[in-house]
């Protein structure tokens, strides 16, 4: 302040000096220096140690290393994939990268799935229907009591023993569900529905821009532009007109019998559809309480105020109480998504071809044993991080700010 008065005896006062580091082992600071240094170095020596001997061991087995292997051909079929793959031609650098893909082909249909799921049976539990609360009740402590690998077992065994496709002659069915995985139609894929495609992305962009651009608009002046005729017209209209315009193609590939087996269509193979199918049941168990406990966490006055506003009880859930809850969700929620990710590698068991069993037979044909599980590691850790990421990153986007 400006009529402030200074003490005279603070006027030449100085700043207390700063205490030097003695070499004695009184000195808190020497002390840590010593300690965090012997355990530096002992970490440094077992690894030294350990990358020795393994070293030794390897030469003395005339087993080689790096990842030279990688470009032999790897000989092996894989049932599933996702890129072109060839046994008599292919490199185990192509089967590996085939084992990664289907690995991520689990963990993102897997962690989606078991989102939905979770998030409807995690409201159900907090439903007022008696009926509703405890079938979703059952089923969670079912569900998470039991160990996931009896589930996968169970599941793959229960595929196993349905009708193989013989017993389907004469059906007039376009989709079967038979011992050798399920067969579903598929589109037969022409120009005009890429181009409907391209046109429906860029919809999507151009909705998202405009709903950004009303809700600026509703913060400057209270009122806010209608969202659903502009999307409407983006996503479904402008993307009808350019493929009828096209012609409108729509001819579908429909399974049928030829033989022993169905040929035609799309297919799930039955190892694919038990592993997704237990994930995704297993998880969701977990992520239904998780969105239990969110919703509860939310203050009961939240929702008295939203029903005073006179809305629906639907739209107190998904305006008022869920954004709310999220932030109580989406930590633990992270786990889980973890969680599901590295269970997948129980598809071994089951005779998947992920990049654990595909791993494990370069491993055993090879001799790298080193690099097999160096690859296996590598893939989950990058496949983890990547989750963390993303879900921290979003997590940070819908925290509260404060002002």
């Amino acid at each position: 302040m400006s009529g402030s008065i200074i003490d005279p005896r603070l006027a030449n006062a100085r700043a207390a000096p700063k205490r030097g580091m003695q070499l004695s082992w009184s000195d808190p600071v020497f002390r840590n220096i010593i300690w965090q240094t012997l355990i530096v170095g002992l970490i440094a020596g077992v690894i030294w140690y350990l990358a020795a001997n393994t070293v030794r061991n390897l030469e003395v087995r005339h087993i080689a290393t790096g990842l030279g292997f990688l470009s032999n051909t790897a000989g092996i079929p894989i049932a599933e994939t996702l890129i072109p793959y060839d046994p008599a031609t292919s490199t185990w650098g192509r089967a590996i990268a085939e084992g990664i893909l289907n690995t991520l082909k689990v963990a993102l249909v897997g962690i989606v799935l078991s989102t939905i799921l979770g998030t409807l049976i995690g409201i159900g539990r907090l439903s007022k229907n008696w009926l509703v609360a405890k079938l979703t009740a059952v089923y969670v402590e079912v569900l998470r009591d039991l160990p996931l690998l009896l589930q996968l077992l169970f599941w793959y065994s229960l595929l196993q023993g349905l009708p193989g496709p013989r017993d389907f002659r004469g059906s007039t069915s376009i989709v079967f569900l038979t011992s050798r995985g399920l067969r579903l139609p598929l589109l037969n894929w022409e120009d005009a529905h890429s181009w409907a495609l391209v046109v429906f992305v860029v919809g999507l962009i151009g909705t998202f821009l405009w709903n950004r651009a009303a809700n600026k608009k509703q913060d400057a002046t209270g009122t806010k532009p209608a969202v659903w005729p502009v999307a409407l017209g983006l996503l479904i209209v402008l993307p009808v007109l350019v493929w009828a315009a096209m012609g409108a193609p729509w001819t579908l590939d429909v399974p049928v019998l030829k033989g022993f087996n169905m040929v035609g269509g799309g297919t799930i193979t039955p190892e694919y559809f038990a592993l997704l199918f237990g994930l995704v049941l297993y998880t969701a168990s977990y992520i239904a309480e998780i969105v239990r406990s969110g919703i509860q966490a939310v203050p009961k006055g939240q929702w008295e105020a939203a029903g005073a506003l006179g809305l629906h009880p639907f739209a107190v859930l998904r305006l008022v109480v869920l954004p709310q809850a999220l932030r109580v969700i989406i930590p633990p929620m992270t786990s889980q998504f973890l969680n599901l990710t590295k269970n997948s590698s129980l598809a071994v068991a089951i005779g998947f071809q992920d990049v654990v069993s595909v791993s494990g037979t370069m491993l055993n044909q090879t001799g790298q044993a080193i690099e097999g599980v160096a690859i296996i590691m590598l893939t989950f850790l990058a496949f983890s991080l990547s989750i963390s990421l993303f879900m921290n990153w979003y997590n940070a986007r819908i925290a509260l700010v404060e002002r």
